[in-house]
């Protein structure tokens, strides 16, 4: 099996149990590892012969982040023949083709941060900007009023 197809596996068996975060965390993990015992000199074969059956790998870490108090799907996919055609277990799922974009949550947690800040900074540079024309205003306002005040 070729690190591809292992990856593609694993993806597909974790997101049965896990998150996607979860998923695309540890998927990014053995990518690194298959990547770095490669340059240390092991043949791609070792290193997937090594880490074994993929779909046993996913069911070890769905039931270890049970086991942690973190679960999330079912284990439907391990009950079920997972076939080694990617088109037919997307045909059979009704899942859309293509890849799909997984952003870890520190990343979520800063998009949403900075978009806050943008919110708030555009905020006070309005507030900033009309202050002038506001203050002003309201001194003929209370001009007005303190002159109508003493003609009565």
């Amino acid at each position: 099996m070729e690190k591809t197809e292992f990856i593609e596996r694993l993806q597909r068996a974790l997101a049965a149990g896990i998150s996607s975060s979860q998923v695309a965390e540890n998927v990014r993990y053995y990518q690194d590892y298959i990547d770095a015992e490669i340059r240390k000199g092991r043949s791609e074969k070792e290193v997937m012969e090594s880490l074994g059956d993929p779909r046993l790998l996913a069911k070890s870490i769905i039931e270890a982040n049970k086991h942690a108090g973190v679960s999330y799907g079912s284990n439907q996919a391990y009950d079920e023949e997972v076939t080694d055609d990617a088109q037919e277990w997307e045909a059979d799922r009704g899942t859309p083709k293509g890849r799909s974009i997984v952003l870890p949550g520190w990343l979520v947690m800063l998009i949403v941060t900075v978009i806050v800040l943008l919110i708030i900074g555009v905020a006070t540079y309005t507030l900033i900007s009309f202050a002038p024309v506001i203050i002003g205003v309201l001194v003929v306002v209370l001009i007005v009023k303190t002159f109508q005040g003493r003609s009565h």
